[in-house]
Order: structure tokens, then C-alpha cells, then sequence
């Protein structure tokens, strides 16, 4: 199956995108179409075998709309440029039809004050209006053309209402002025005797030209509205450099930014904006990324950093190596993942096609039975034209059509300003009633990396001396546990002491000399192995231990020196952001592979109540299943581990992709990793969806209420009878009205309630593979591929007792879960051309 974005020119109306839909859906070969009225375009869903591009254009077009597929992000601002400039052109069409839409109203409502203006010859009353009414004609002819030619194909729009309407009006007129004047001509030679009932005919010239002049107020209003709805994508377009500069043989040279290459060399100096992602080969700086990511905070980047496209340098110099560039850079996947969230329909949105697909149609045979009823009654012709032009002039399809797209547009810009990227509508609207947020544990509400959280000396110690000692030997270690205390030390500022005659054994511990002194860091066994007396600090070890933290032991030859705790420390914004789901009704659940101790601490330090520990990765989809039975479920996970269980969930989130983007599992991506945009996101959802229930409402009770005042049936109870003139005002500010409505979102602030009080939690964890006897973590270093890593991952599964492997290639480990002792483990990655690192329980 293939998915494409066109772009289709020519509709002007909710029945407009029906017909399209109708039209593309009943291509063989085609699985799906969504029409959007707002940002007109279609993404068509079809099978390649059976239909192509070309075809669907080709339908497209023989329904009297053009279609192309959509373009790239040159494209786009070309057509955001040609959007401008119909919207310029609209007005001075506009101005126009004014200018001489007031004086047509002069002379047509002259006698109401009194004027004469040509003393009583009702004829040149009439030819002077029609005169006036001709540059209004001509300047709106668009409505005439596009609605007849919709009409013919038998497929009316809006265009089709305005065009009877206004032209029944010109035509009734134009057959009062010919009767008028050929009665008079009889009069003067004395066919008939003089009778003043016919030289007062009705005249609709006016009616005519202010329907059209109202109906383009209302085009030109909702257009300028419209464009407001798409104020965050240009926000975002405007964020990329029209211009950058590379540096080539030692000489700088300004060049358009979409030419930058891989591997260029581009120079960002202070206040400039970042053109491309890439990594900083020299200088420093502090870079404001608020518009990308939300942080309001300028962050520091020094060399080897990364940086990311539509970063702004607030000081500081660069150089940067180009990684992605043009369509591939951060900013322009957000800007394309926003204009394919845009260009989505939520499910709700169907309500709409379906009335939209028979409102038109429904509308004219209305108006026809108006009409004819009223004559029927006795009426005389203009009298039952007023209620039949008034019926067609007052209905609104296009209130309909933007009632979803308004509101999914601004919300997923909105989204986009806050760092949350919206894949498709649908999964706004599903966000809107989840119960259940399921999340993993590591690099989810967890760091994802172990960190340094207990520094503890014994007596003879200080924090210093330990600190000292710990850097030395562990600054030799590639173990992820001794890159957590070499950092923090770093941190602290300790100095760096000279080590040798380092060693390692693996699943144990590491060893080195200090100033010819032996210094030993590992687990509790293997000190006790060294023959150091561990008695004084084994309480405290169990104490970490069960806190889910791992006691790293540093002794020498003849006394324990402290311990340092290391653990994956929970993300600072983890416990607020589990506070707000549950203030908001909603239940979060942990899935981890890690112990039933690890869990619960994890528990207790986010106040997560429900936890699956021991979780294979088979086990979360079955977890899923049986959630989503109770409700709608969100998986939040970091996008990589976690695909399975992101696709097989209601909506999946993936978190800590902030170069990134293009996650394919997942329906929303946060780019700063923070929990706390979980809450943000559903919130927004609920926001989105009320917005369109009320835009929807607001349609359908408009027509409902207006469509019968304008067909007169208040008429004999109420005296209510309309005049074209307010049907027309009536039916632009039912459109602008809806996407005003929408707008509000722009203003969207997440609000989370206060609670005073602290309820109590009652933990639950569950662990879901109690049968295992052992959790293993193995660093194998010399995998460089997915071809590595299927290697590994054979060679490991194949060892008796091992009942599950997971190989993660960035972090150079693999998880096993099983009975498997060190030697067997070590046998089978050395067998398979690897080299075992060390193995941690």
C-alpha cells in the first residue's frame, strides 16, 4: 500500500471535498482518501498494482477540479506564496464590488429618502441598477462559472447556491425591466390603456449585487482567518535561514541554505540560526531552542554536541559538520509531520461528510419546493423568489466542511509550539478519552543511563579520598556504571589520579594500582574475594540494594574505603507528570524487564501504583490487550524497544526523540523527552475534540435553525421574512464563526489541578515472570550492525536455559533473561567474534 499527499485546486465547499472523496474512493485500487477543505488537499491510500498517482489526478480532473501531487518544502512555500496572493487579489475584488455595489444601493433605495432621482420613470430606474449590477457581475463571475459547471456535472457546491440564487434574482429582474418597457411602448401607441400597477415592477438587481459583494466580504473575512489557523506551520517555515555560510579551504562563503551538503563545514556565528543538524567540530555556544523543542532555557553546546536545525545561537561561534540537510533536517520533519497531521481527518469528521455528501442537492430541492409552495399558496412571484433565493443564499456547507480541519490544524500547530508532534488527527481524537497510560520504565521515566545518586564514605574516608580513588580506577572501565562515576566525579571537580595495572573481571568487579596502592571496586562478593572485611557496610549495601540502586564497593588491600550508588535515576519531571494523569482521572501503569525490588523503588520515587516487573518484551503487548478491554490506552515509550507495544496500543507516544522525529511506531513524538508533555498532549486532546463538537454543532444548528426562517415557515405565526441581503451576511459569519472558534486553541495553556492533600498510594507490583532465576546484562563490544547483532543475539539464544535475549546495538549490551552461568555466556559471544566486556546481575 502506498500513501500520497495532492493537492487540489477548485473546491469551495464541504460538498466539494465529498465529491472528491466519493470520486477517489471509487477508483479500484483505492483504499482510503481523506479531502481537507481547509488546506486543500487529499491523501489517498491505494494499492500500486491496481492504480497510480496519474489516475486518481486524472479522476480528479474529470470532476472539474485540478489535482497534483503535493510537493516538497520549496514547493510548499510557493504555494503558501500563491495562497498570499489570492488572498491580496480577493480583496481588490472586493473594493471594487463595493465601490459600485453603493451606489447600485443608492439608486435603488433612493425613494426611501425622499430622492426622486428619475422622476418616476421606473424604466431608467431599473436599467440604471442593471448597468451599476454588470462590473459586480463580471468581477464575481468565479461564483457563476464554477457553480453552473458543478451543477451540470450534477455535482452542486456552495458555488451552485450562490450562482442560482443571485442569477434568478438578475433574471426575474432583467424579465421585469423587458415587461415594463414593452408595456409602456404599448401604452404610448395605444394598445392599452394606462395603468400605473405596471409601469412598479420588482426589481432584484440589488439583491443580486449584495449577495455577491456579502458572499465575497465573507470569502475575503474566512480566508484571513483561515490563514491564521496556519500561523505555527509559518512560524516554523520562517525559522529556516534563507541563507547560511560554509567554509571551504579556509575561506567562508554565503550560499543559500537549502545547497548546504552532507559534510559541508557551516559557520554559525551569534545571532545567526542553525541552517542543518549537525555536530560541532569547533567553538561553543548557547543555543535557544525553545522554538524546536519548547525549552525556554538557552542550553550549551560544546564540541562534539549535536545541534539541531531552527536552533537559534544567542552567543558564542561555531563550526558545524552537516549531517542532515534540506528535507531531511529536524525542522523540515516537524514541518512535514505537522502538514500531514493537517492534511489527516479525525474519525468525527465523518459526521460532516456524510451531511455534506446531500446538503447541496437537499438545499436546491428546498428552495424549488419553497418556492413553488408559496405560489401555490397565491403568492405572487416575487414574493415566493424572496423565500426561494433567501433558502439558497442563507446555507452554509462550508461552515460544515471547516468545522474538523480548523480546529486539527490549529491544534497540531499548537502541539508543535509546545514540543508535542501530532502524526495524524485521528490520534488527537483518540487522546481525548484514554483511562490508560501505560509507560516502560527505562529512558521513559527513567533516564536511561545509570547516574551516580549516593556517595558513601566509611570512617577512615573521606568523600574526597573516595571520590579520588573511584575516579582513578574507574576512569579505565568502559562498564556503564563506571562512566556514571566518572562523570559525577567530573561534576564534583575531582582532580585525576595516575592508575595502573588495571584489571577486570567480568561480572565481578575491576581493580588498579594508585601510587603502587591496590585499589578494588566491584560488587559485595568480589571484595569479600580480595579478603577485606565487609561487615561494616554490608547493611547498608542490602539497604541500596532494595532501594533498586547498585552498591559499587571500594576497598583496598586491607580495609573497605565507602560505597558509590549508582541507579538509572528517574527523570526530574516523572513524579509531576504521574500526579497530573492521576489527578486527571487517568491510570498510569509501569512495564520493566527489571526486578520486582528495582520496580517497586521506581514505584515509590515516581508514586506510579500499578508495575509489571520481569516484563519480556512479548509480555506488553498481552498487558496492552488486556488494558485496552477496560478503555483506550496510550503506550509511552522510547520508540526503539518499545515498537511493538507502541503500534498494538490505541496511541502510541514515543518519547526522547528530539533529532529524531520520524518514528514510525508511534503516533505522537515528544521532542523533550519530558513526561510531563504526556499530560499536555491528552489535555490538548480534549481541548481539540470539544472544539470540534462545538464547530460541528454550530453548523448543523445554523442550517437547521435558518434554512426554515429563510423558507418562510415562521412567516404566518412570527411575520419573520428575510431578505437575501442577511441570509448572505447570515451565511459568512456562520463560517467565520467556526474558524474563529478555532482559533481559540491558540491560546491553549495546559491547566493541571492543585491538590492539597497527597492521597495515599497503595503500590502494586507484579512480577510477570517469576519462573526466571536471573536477569543478566552483558557489554560486548565489536558489534557495529543489525548483522552483528543478529549474530549475537543466535549465538545467546542458543545457550541451554536462556529463554529470552534483547541486544541493544547503540549501547554495545544484551539483556538475558534465564538460567546461563558467565562462562557460557562469554564461550558463546567469543565463539561468535565478539568480545565480552563484563556481565552485570
Amino acid at each position: 500500500m502506498k500513501k500520497i499527499r495532492f493537492d487540489v485546486k477548485g473546491m469551495t465547499c464541504s460538498a466539494c471535498s465529498a465529491k472528491v472523496q466519493q470520486a477517489v474512493e471509487r477508483i479500484d485500487g483505492v483504499i482510503d482518501a481523506e479531502v481537507n477543505l481547509l488546506t486543500n488537499t487529499m491523501i489517498a491510500s491505494f494499492d500500486e498494482t491496481k492504480t497510480s498517482p496519474r489516475e486518481i489526478i486524472s479522476k480528479i480532473d474529470s470532476i472539474g477540479y485540478k489535482a497534483t501531487v503535493h510537493g516538497n518544502r520549496d514547493d510548499n512555500d510557493e504555494k503558501r506564496q500563491i495562497t498570499d496572493d489570492e488572498a491580496i487579489k480577493e480583496k481588490k475584488r472586493l473594493i471594487w464590488s463595493v465601490v459600485f455595489l453603493i451606489p447600485l444601493m443608492f439608486v435603488s433605495m433612493s425613494h426611501m429618502f425622499g430622492i426622486n432621482l428619475f422622476e418616476n420613470n421606473i424604466f431608467a430606474l431599473g436599467l440604471t441598477q442593471f448597468i451599476l449590477l454588470i462590473p459586480i457581475l463580471s468581477l464575481n463571475c468565479s461564483y457563476f462559472k464554477n457553480g453552473f459547471r458543478a451543477l451540470i456535472r450534477l455535482s452542486p457546491n456552495m458555488d451552485s447556491l450562490i450562482a442560482i440564487g443571485a442569477g434568478v434574482s438578475v433574471i426575474y429582474s432583467l424579465y421585469s425591466l423587458y415587461h415594463l418597457g414593452n408595456t409602456a411602448y404599448l401604452h404610448i401607441v395605444g394598445s392599452i390603456p394606462y395603468d400605473a400597477h405596471h409601469f412598479m415592477p420588482d426589481y432584484y438587481f440589488e439583491a443580486a449585487g449584495m449577495i455577491l459583494t456579502f458572499i465575497t466580504i465573507g470569502k475575503y473575512l474566512e480566508a484571513k482567518s483561515k490563514s491564521k489557523t496556519s500561523g505555527a506551520i509559518k512560524m516554523l517555515m520562517e525559522l529556516a535561514p534563507q541563507k547560511a555560510i560554509i567554509e571551504k579551504d579556509g575561506t567562508e562563503y554565503e550560499i543559500d541554505a537549502q545547497k548546504i551538503q552532507q559534510g559541508d563545514t557551516v559557520i554559525v556565528k551569534n545571532g545567526m540560526t542553525v541552517p542543518v543538524d549537525g555536530a560541532i567540530i569547533s567553538g561553543e555556544c548557547s543555543a535557544d531552542q525553545s522554538a524546536i523543542t519548547g525549552e525556554s532555557t538557552p542550553v550549551d553546546r560544546i564540541i562534539g554536541d549535536k545541534v539541531i536545525s531552527g536552533t537559534i545561537i544567542t552567543s558564542g561561534y561555531i563550526k558545524i559538520t552537516a549531517e542532515n540537510v534540506g528535507n531531511e533536517t529536524t525542522l523540515s520533519k516537524i514541518i512535514q509531520l505537522v502538514e500531514n497531521a493537517t492534511a489527516s481527518k479525525p474519525p468525527i469528521a465523518r459526521i460532516a461528510d456524510k451531511v455534506a455528501k446531500y446538503f447541496v442537492p437537499a438545499v436546491i430541492l428546498i428552495a424549488v419546493a419553497t418556492t413553488a409552495v408559496w405560489l401555490f399558496t397565491g403568492s405572487t412571484v416575487a414574493f415566493a423568489l424572496n423565500f426561494g433565493i433567501c433558502v439558497l443564499v442563507i446555507s452554509c456547507p462550508c461552515a460544515l466542511g471547516l468545522a474538523t480541519p480548523t480546529a486539527v490544524m490549529v491544534g497540531t500547530g499548537k502541539a508543535a509550539q509546545m514540543g508535542i508532534l501530532v502524526k495524524s488527527a485521528s490520534a488527537l481524537e483518540t487522546l481525548s478519552g484514554i483511562k490508560t497510560v501505560i509507560m516502560d520504565k527505562t529512558g521513559t521515566i527513567t533516564e536511561g543511563k545509570p547516574g551516580v545518586t549516593d556517595v558513601i564514605p566509611c570512617e577512615n574516608c573521606t568523600e574526597s579520598e573516595l571520590l579520588e580513588y573511584a575516579y582513578a580506577v574507574e576512569k579505565l572501565s568502559e562498564h556503564p556504571l563506571s562512566t556514571a562515576v566518572v562523570e559525577y566525579a567530573e561534576s564534583q571537580g575531582v582532580k585525576l589520579k595516575k592508575a595502573d595495572k588495571f584489571k577486570s573481571i567480568t561480572g565481578k568487579g575491576i581493580s588498579g594500582e594508585i601510587n603502587e596502592k591496590a585499589i578494588y571496586a566491584g560488587n559485595l562478593s568480589y571484595i569479600k574475594a580480595v579478603g577485606v572485611n565487609t561487615d561494616t557496610i554490608s547493611n547498608e549495601a542490602d539497604k541500596l540494594s532494595s532501594c533498586g540502586k547498585t552498591p559499587l564497593i571500594f576497598s583496598d588491600d586491607n580495609r573497605v574505603l565507602g560505597i558509590i550508588a549508582v541507579s538509572d535515576k528517574i527523570k526530574a519531571t516523572s513524579k509531576e507528570a504521574v500526579e497530573h494523569l492521576r489527578e486527571m482521572g487517568i491510570e498510569a501503569v509501569m512495564l520493566t524487564g527489571d526486578t520486582e525490588k528495582t520496580a517497586r523503588a521506581i514505584q515509590e520515587q515516581s508514586g506510579i501504583a500499578k508495575a509489571y516487573a520481569q516484563v519480556l518484551p512479548s509480555d506488553k503487548e498481552r498487558i496492552i490487550r488486556e488494558y485496552k478491554e477496560k478503555g483506550k490506552t496510550a503506550m509511552v515509550g522510547d520508540g526503539i524497544n518499545d515498537a511493538p507495544a507502541l503500534v498494538s496500543t490505541d496511541v502510541g507516544i514515543a518519547v526522547g526523540a528530539g533529532t529524531d522525529i520520524a518514528i514510525e511506531s508511534a503516533d505522537i513524538v515528544l521532542i523533550k523527552s519530558d513526561l510531563n508533555d504526556v499530560a499536555k498532549a491528552l489535555l490538548l486532546g480534549k481541548a481539540v475534540m470539544r472544539n470540534i463538537k462545538e464547530n460541528l454543532f454550530w453548523a448543523l444548528i445554523y442550517n437547521v435553525v435558518c434554512i426554515p426562517t429563510a423558507a418562510g415557515l415562521f412567516y404566518n405565526i412570527l411575520g419573520w421574512q428575510l431578505n437575501p441581503m442577511y441570509g448572505t451576511i447570515a451565511m459568512s459569519l456562520s463560517s467565520i464563526c467556526v474558524v474563529s472558534n478555532a482559533l481559540r486553541l491558540r491560546k491553549f495553556k495546559p491547566k493541571f489541578k492543585k491538590t492539597a492533600d497527597k492521597k495515599h498510594i497503595d503500590y502494586d507490583t507484579v512480577a510477570v515472570n517469576k519462573e526466571e532465576k536471573m536477569i543478566k546484562k552483558a557489554i560486548i563490544e565489536g558489534m557495529m550492525c543489525n548483522h552483528c547483532k543478529a549474530s549475537v543475539e543466535k549465538a545467546l539464544n542458543g545457550i541451554e536455559g536462556v529463554s529470552s535475549v534483547v541486544v541493544d546495538l547503540e549501547n554495545k549490551t544484551a539483556t538475558i533473561t534465564g538460567e546461563a552461568d558467565n562462562e557460557a555466556i562469554k564461550k558463546a559471544v567469543t565463539d561468535a567474534g565478539y568480545e565480552l566486556v563484563d556481565i552485570r546481575e
